[in-house]
């Protein structure tokens, strides 16, 4: 068994960590570690979770366990690993923004590599501590990756992706809370989101020229989610970005290529991605519809975990969505 740990359990990515693991047959949760809820429950931060574990978050780390899923705010990874030393051998997932960027992969002797299997499984399997995606970056590079991979970002790419409250986080904002969140739509963070950096790193990266993208984020006024559309010009039909899609996507058992146009239903509370495209004079817009605490958080982080034990990456992530 893979022995497991998570610091900062009593979130939202903490908490669908916590979901996944208890019914993973190939894991066992050695600890959840919470500064603020030691001692308490796991099930009264998760109220889901009665009489199904009886983990009590705890105040002390096991430096041992296989495996170690840093679920904290960003920018608070690295603060935590230089306080907490862990053996060498166990392997770290980090699903904050720290160490996505190329110019910071590293910690001492620790070397993150980019989780984004649809982009690179092979070195996800060889790795020994993960980075991984954001969720607007999972759910646009999953757009977008299939066309850089055949060097057809050649024009400005437009993408409008809506997400649900709880990619804010379970702290309460201002934006997130019910009277301010229900029966409205907003913009934020117009052409500067934090996620663009990952997104840009590896499209270029893969299609070995820089690309344009005009990303507006938007805050849906339903809890988890997201909806992306992407539009850009396209000198083909509609058969060969099918071709190009379907081709890139053949060995990804999360990522599918629907003909029908996707709803968020259909991917909420599993770890599936579904992509529609659609053709219109030249232009093409591509949809991608994720679960943002799943297979843009928690779902990909144990995704991941799969691939690094060398387990089927479908292993624990066979779920239902909340579509009827």
């Amino acid at each position: 068994m893979i022995r497991t740990g998570i610091i900062g359990g009593s979130g939202y990515t903490g908490g669908e960590l916590i979901r996944l693991l208890i019914h993973h047959p190939e894991c066992k949760i050695g600890f959840v570690y919470s500064t603020t809820r030691a001692g308490s429950p796991v099930y009264k931060a998760h109220p889901d979770l009665l009489g199904q574990t009886d983990l009590v978050f705890a105040d002390q780390v096991d430096p041992d366990v296989d495996v170690v899923f840093l679920c904290l705010g960003h920018g608070n990874s690295g603060r935590f690993l230089k306080d907490f030393e862990f053996n060498p051998s166990t392997r770290i997932i980090d699903l904050s923004n720290e160490f996505r960027l190329e110019e910071r992969v590293s910690l001492g002797k620790r070397t993150f590599v980019y989780g984004l299997p649809e982009l690179q499984k092979e070195r996800i399997a060889a790795a020994e501590n993960i980075a991984n995606p954001g969720c607007f970056a999972t759910a646009i590079q999953l757009a977008l990756l299939p066309l850089a991979k055949q060097g057809l970002l050649t024009d400005k790419v437009h993408i409008h992706a809506l997400t649900g409250s709880t990619g804010a986080g379970a702290g309460l904002s201002e934006t997130s809370h019910f009277s301010w969140r229900n029966n409205n739509v907003s913009w934020y963070k117009p052409f500067t989101h934090q996620h663009l950096g990952e997104i840009y790193q590896h499209l270029n990266q893969l299609q070995n020229a820089s690309t344009d993208l005009q990303f507006l984020p938007l805050r849906g006024n339903f809890a988890r989610g997201i909806f992306a559309t992407a539009y850009t010009s396209f000198g083909g039909n509609l058969e060969d970005a099918q071709k190009h899609y379907r081709e890139y996507y053949r060995d990804a058992p999360f990522t599918q290529i629907t003909e029908e146009p996707p709803n968020l239903k259909q991917v909420v509370n599993t770890n599936a991605a579904h992509i529609h495209l659609h053709l219109h004079e030249g232009v093409l817009l591509i949809t991608s519809v994720i679960d943002n605490l799943l297979k843009g958080a928690s779902g990909q982080a144990v995704q991941n975990m799969n691939l690094m034990f060398g387990l089927p990456e479908t292993t624990g992530l066979h779920l239902k969505a909340i579509g009827f």
